[in-house]
């Protein structure tokens, strides 16, 4: 196992590279000037002399691979550059956003277990029921249901009409997160909870279940002690590839709510076309994938014996 996980950690090295190499071509291929967009944000006027020195101050008058060793060599040692737009260090200015999208984050995945895998045992044991009807069209119109959407929606009706929760920001406490929260959580748990109920109906019709029947072993012992833990690969592997797209931040949600945290942060450097702000998320998106993949094998590792047996014998 340590072996394992060590290889993966030496393969982050070649992704990032990778990644961080693309990203940064593809950003300086666009036909708008960093110093015009600077300029239009700031207000400002510049003569074409002060444009050319920023543009050499900011190294930008260099080929496009030499600016990006020098970024990189910066990078490697810990100084990410500064904003374009508001002249911060760009880390510290990372940093200072992700508390709330970590918050946001666990807020949504604890909600979304707390619904989604109740209900998709539930469906699935009272299959082709009432109440396996009900839960699947209910699911069904929360999957269908884009973000922006029920975010307005729940505005409109918990803010606007009843006045029980802030309209957006998360300066209210505990207030401010329940309606990103639930935003976020409603559409995965929709989801999740068909893949929980397919899953847990796939695991009922096997051999081994009918053969603990067989024996005389009771209903919700097979379902939680068998069927549930042998769900569990498909359950981790859906939390994982969530984990890893909310830690990168939901932009449509945060920017709609005004939440202040990563997903937010790169709209706005998109918009303002700030470079260093926007290759720092790239790096920090490229880590999670890496890291969730990662905690995700090892997590199987111990949960199916199986993968256990396969590296003894290799």
């Amino acid at each position: 196992m340590k072996k394992y996980i060590t290889r993966r950690l030496l393969q982050l090295i070649p992704i990032l590279f990778g990644i961080t190499l693309l990203s940064f071509l593809l950003m300086n291929t666009g036909t708008a000037d960093v110093i015009d967009v600077m300029e239009n944000n700031t207000g400002g006027a510049l003569s074409e002399e002060e444009k050319d020195a920023l543009r050499a101050e900011l190294g930008l008058d260099k080929p496009i691979l030499q600016q990006y060793v020098i970024w990189l060599g910066k990078t490697i040692r810990g100084d990410m550059g500064e904003s374009f737009v508001s002249g911060q260090p760009v880390f510290a200015t990372f940093v200072s956003k992700l508390p709330a999208t970590i918050y946001l984050t666990i807020t949504s995945i604890l909600l979304t277990v707390l619904l989604s895998i109740p209900l998709g045992i539930l469906s699935a044991v009272k299959q082709n029921r009432i109440t396996d009807y009900i839960i699947r069209f209910f699911s069904f119109i929360g999957n269908s249901l884009p973000n922006f959407f029920v975010s307005l929606l729940l505005i409109y009706v918990f803010s606007l009409k009843l006045s029980l929760l802030p309209v957006m920001g998360n300066n209210a406490g505990w207030k401010s997160v329940i309606l990103p929260t639930l935003t976020l959580a409603l559409s995965m748990a929709s989801k999740y909870t068909r893949q929980v109920r397919a899953t847990v109906l796939e695991e009922l019709n096997k051999d081994y279940v009918q053969g603990a029947r067989a024996r005389g072993v009771g209903e919700k012992r097979i379902l939680y002690f068998s069927v549930l833990r042998a769900s569990m690969l498909t359950i981790v592997t859906l939390l994982a590839l969530s984990i890893g797209s909310l830690l990168g931040g939901t932009a449509i949600v945060e920017s709609i709510f005004m939440w202040d945290g990563v997903g937010k942060m790169v709209v706005d450097a998109i918009t303002m076309r700030d470079y260093p702000v926007i290759q720092v998320y790239v790096i920090w998106m490229a880590i999670i994938y890496v890291g969730v993949n990662l905690v995700t094998d090892i997590i199987y590792h111990y949960l199916d014996p199986r993968i256990r047996l396969g590296e003894e014998d290799a």
